[in-house]
């Protein structure tokens, strides 16, 4: 695969359509990042993606989405120079770290100077999520691999929260990692969860938490730090931490890593037969008077 140019990558986003808001949550001289939430329209499959670009240039990604989806971040991470400072892994679940296995596999040109994510024992993930296992395997041994490092390229396992990265004038901080005596939802309920903030704003990524890993965030050692601006909601906005954990922290605007047919509960498409509760967050969001929502499915969204 040839590296996408600039030029290219623009092109193909003009022809695609990446639309958003964009709000002004703080004077441009105050505020060191800008962060983008990757469209979703482009596979219809739920997904988690998120790029940000710091003040200095520094780019850093959270996740990265589906397999099918790293064309469109190649050209994204082209557009901003296919130099990657960080990339946060919040678990190995297939719409979480395909692209980034894609990449690892074939980086074309892409530079990741660290990875960072909490490792699960094959222990565990042999034995609670059979069907995730392959994945988990082949992701292990590329980020292994010396293929996609430079010399000062390396590989960070978080094994306990409280660790914080700065790049530029924004701190990353991992708020929960791996719990594997949570055997239920196990995957889901052992995200790296993290917050990001500069002087003017900050972001909680939930990653996919459910509700064991919720409850555990709320009695946790950083329960204030969960209040922010911009909440991830957690599993796309279904099916993940308790109503009771939105309605006791403080944010202002949702981000939300969704298709459409996710998004509306419609189950009929051949996608999913359960019965969706995505509907019921959103109705909870208009409860809490939250009015900023950045939707997967509507475009590529922005935050600067």
């Amino acid at each position: 695969m040839m590296t996408v140019t600039r030029r290219q990558f623009m092109a193909t986003a003009a022809a695609v359509g990446t639309f958003g808001a964009v709000p002004v949550w703080a004077s441009a001289s105050s505020t060191d990042f800008t962060l983008w939430q990757i469209p979703l329209h482009q596979t219809q499959t739920q997904g988690n993606s998120y790029v940000f670009q710091m003040n200095d240039g520094k780019v850093v990604v959270m996740d990265g989405g589906v397999a099918q989806e790293a064309g469109y971040l190649r050209g994204f991470l082209g557009a901003l120079g296919n130099e990657v400072e960080a990339w946060f892994i919040s678990h190995p679940h297939s719409d979480h770290i395909g692209a980034c296995n894609e990449i690892l596999k074939n980086p074309d040109g892409i530079q990741i100077k660290t990875i960072y994510h909490s490792e699960f024992s094959k222990d565990f993930y042999a034995k609670v999520e059979p069907g995730s296992r392959e994945l988990t395997e082949e992701f292990y041994a590329n980020l292994r691999k010396p293929d996609w490092q430079e010399a000062d390229s390396s590989v960070v396992d978080v094994t306990e929260p409280g660790l914080t990265v700065k790049i530029g004038q924004t701190h990353f901080k991992i708020l929960d990692v791996k719990d594997e005596s949570v055997t239920n939802n196990a995957y889901n309920n052992s995200c790296m969860v993290i917050r990001v903030w500069d002087d003017a704003r900050s972001v909680v990524f939930l990653g996919d938490a459910g509700v064991e890993q919720g409850d555990r965030l709320l009695n946790g050692p950083f329960r204030k730090e969960l209040d922010c601006d911009f909440l991830q909601l957690a599993h796309h906005g279904q099916r993940g931490v308790r109503k009771e954990f939105y309605r006791a922290i403080k944010f202002n605007a949702c981000l939300w890593p969704t298709p459409l047919w996710l998004y509306n509960n419609d189950a009929g498409k051949g996608f999913n037969t359960h019965t969706w509760e995505t509907v019921e967050i959103r109705n909870l969001m208009d409860e809490l008077g939250i009015e900023k929502h950045f939707i997967g499915w509507q475009g590529l969204g922005v935050v600067r």
